[in-house]
C-alpha cells in the first residue's frame, strides 16, 4: 500500500472514531481558551507578528551569513559544530559521539528535530538507553508511539488512558491521579539525570550574534538534561537561526502565546558552550549538530521558501479542521498539520508525500493564526500544482478532471445532459473515493440556465 493509500485508509478509520475526536476536541478547546487569553495581553498582536515575520524573512535573505556567524561565535566559547546534510549523516555523527563517550544512558529533552532523524533508534542501535524527559514525550515513548502533536505529544490520550498505561508498565494504581503519575515520573527521572553520560536537546532558536542555543520548556527537564551529563548534544534545524539575542523579547512571547497560551514559557535557557573552569554545573563538552535534511530544498523553491520561517508553535495544527478530524498519526510524518503538509514533500519526496498537500480545506485558518505570517494555503496550492506537473496524481483523477473540464467549459455541453443522467453518472461516487458516509448531491431535472430562462421570459 502506498503512502497516499495508507493515508486515505487511516483517515477513513479515524475520522469517525468518536472517542478519539472527543479527546482531541476537549484538549484543543482548552488550548483555544488559553490562547485567547494570551492574545488579549497584546496591545497590537498584528504589529508583533509583522515584526517577527520581517526578521525571519531577513534571516532567509542572509541565511548563510547568520549561520556562519553563529558557528564562529559558539565555537569561540568551546563548543563544537557539526553539519549534517541529511538523516544518514546525522546518524553517523551521533553514533560516533555516543561510541566515543562510551554512552550507556542518555536523557533527552523534547525535540521534534531528534524525532526527524529517529534519534532514539540511533541510540538503541549502539546500545545506549535513551530516555525522554518531557512528560508528554515520556508517555508516548512508554507506549511505543511517536509524538502526536509538535507541541503536545500526548494530546490524543486521556488521563484514564495514561493511568492504564502506567499500571501496565509500572504497576501503579489504576486510580492514580495525574498529579500522582507526574510525581512518579519525576522521581524516576531524577535518578536518570544523575546517571546519564549524555544530555540531548533541540533548539527553539539559534542566536547568531552571541553564538547561543535557546531552549524553551515548561517542566525544567531541559535544564536537568544538561546540568549533570558530561556531554551535551544539540540537534537543530538550520532554519532555527535568528540574528540577535535582543529579538528573543519578541519571539519568546509569540511562541508561548501561540503554543500554549502562556505569557512566556516557564523555562527559557540560553546555552553558549560547555561549562567553564570556574563553573560547577554543566557539560564538559557541547556538540551542536546543524541539520539540513531537505531544508535547502525548501529554500530553493521560490514558492515554498517562506515556510522555513516557522517557529514550531503548533498554532496551525490546532486551528486546522483536517488535523482536528484525522489526528496527528494519520499524516505518518514528523511534522503534521498544515506546516507538515507543506514541508514533508520537500523533506521526504513529492513522490511519496505530495498527497499531504491535498489534505486541506484551504479555509485559511492556518494563515490567520500563524505568528510569522507564512502563506500556508498559497504554498499548499503550489505543492498541488507541482504534484500534477510531476504526474504524481492518480490517472483516474486526471481523466475525471479532463472530462469535467470538457463538460463544464461550455454551458451548452453541461445543459445537454438531463438531471437524471447526471445523477446516474455520479451515483458510483457514493461507493468510491467520496466516502461511505456522504452522498453525492442530487442534480435538478432542469439546469440553472433553463430555470433562469423560464423565469425571465
Amino acid at each position: 500500500m502506498s503512502h497516499a493509500q495508507q493515508f486515505t485508509f487511516d483517515s477513513n478509520a479515524i475520522a469517525f472514531d468518536l472517542n478519539h475526536r472527543n479527546k482531541i476536541h476537549f484538549n484543543i478547546s482548552r488550548y483555544d481558551a488559553a490562547v485567547s487569553k494570551g492574545i488579549d495581553r497584546y496591545q497590537n498582536l498584528e504589529a508583533a507578528k509583522n515584526q517577527a515575520a520581517a526578521i525571519k524573512r531577513d534571516v532567509l535573505n542572509h541565511w548563510a551569513d547568520y549561520l556562519l556567524e553563529f558557528e564562529k561565535n559558539i565555537t569561540a566559547h568551546g563548543a563544537e559544530v557539526r553539519w549534517a546534510i541529511d538523516t544518514a549523516e546525522a546518524t553517523t555523527i551521533v553514533e560516533e559521539i555516543l561510541r566515543e563517550n562510551n554512552a550507556r544512558l542518555l536523557v533527552k529533552s523534547k525535540s521534534m528535530t531528534t524525532e526527524e532523524i529517529e534519534f532514539n533508534h540511533i541510540a538503541e542501535k549502539v546500545g545506549c538507553e535513551s530516555v525522554e524527559t518531557d512528560l508528554g514525550e515520556f508517555i508516548v515513548q512508554l507506549a511505543g508511539e511517536r509524538p502526536y502533536h509538535i507541541v503536545t505529544p500526548a494530546m490524543h490520550k486521556s488521563k484514564d488512558d495514561i493511568a492504564v498505561l502506567f499500571n501496565e508498565k509500572f504497576k501503579t494504581s489504576i486510580e492514580s491521579t495525574p498529579e500522582e503519575l507526574t510525581e512518579y515520573v519525576r522521581q524516576m527521572l531524577r535518578k536518570k539525570y544523575t546517571e546519564a553520560q549524555i544530555g540531548v536537546t533541540g533548539a527553539n532558536f539559534l542566536i547568531a550574534d552571541i553564538g547561543g542555543v535557546s531552549v524553551t520548556e515548561n517542566e525544567g527537564n531541559g535544564l536537568m538534561s544538561t546540568a549533570f551529563p558530561a556531554v551535551h548534544i544539540v540537534i537543530a534545524g538550520i532554519e532555527k537561526i535568528i540574528p540577535r539575542m535582543n529579538q528573543l523579547g519578541l519571539f519568546y512571547p509569540l511562541l508561548a502565546v501561540h503554543g500554549t497560551g502562556q505569557q512566556i514559557t516557564a523555562y527559557n535557557t540560553i546555552f553558549t558552550g560547555p561549562r567553564k573552569t570556574s563553573e560547577v554545573d554543566g557539560p564538559e563538552k557541547m556538540i551542536v549538530i546543524l541539520l539540513d535534511n531537505g531544508r535547502t530544498n525548501v529554500f530553493n523553491d521560490s514558492e515554498a521558501y517562506e515556510s522555513l520561517a516557522c517557529i514550531r508553535c503548533g498554532a496551525c495544527l490546532n486551528g486546522c479542521p483536517v488535523y482536528k478530524t484525522i489526528g496527528g498519526y494519520t499524516y505518518d510524518t514528523t511534522y503534521s498539520g498544515p506546516i507538515g503538509s507543506v514541508l514533508t514533500p520537500f523533506f521526504r519526496g513529492f513522490k511519496d508525500f505530495s498527497h499531504l498537500s491535498f489534505a486541506s480545506t484551504l479555509c485559511g485558518k492556518c494563515v490567520e493564526v500563524c505568528p510569522v505570517k507564512i502563506p500556508l494555503t498559497d504554498i499548499l496550492l503550489s505543492n498541488r500544482r507541482k504534484a500534477v506537473e510531476q504526474n504524481l496524481r492518480p490517472k483516474v483523477e486526471k481523466a475525471l478532471m479532463y472530462g469535467f473540464r470538457l463538460l463544464s467549459s461550455k454551458r451548452t455541453r453541461y445543459d445537454f445532459f438531463p438531471g437524471l443522467l447526471k445523477n446516474i453518472g455520479t451515483y458510483p461516487f457514493n461507493f468510491t473515493g467520496w466516502g461511505p458516509r456522504r452522498k453525492m448531491p442530487i442534480f435538478s431535472n432542469k439546469s440553472f440556465s433553463e430555470i433562469y430562462k423560464m423565469k425571465n421570459k
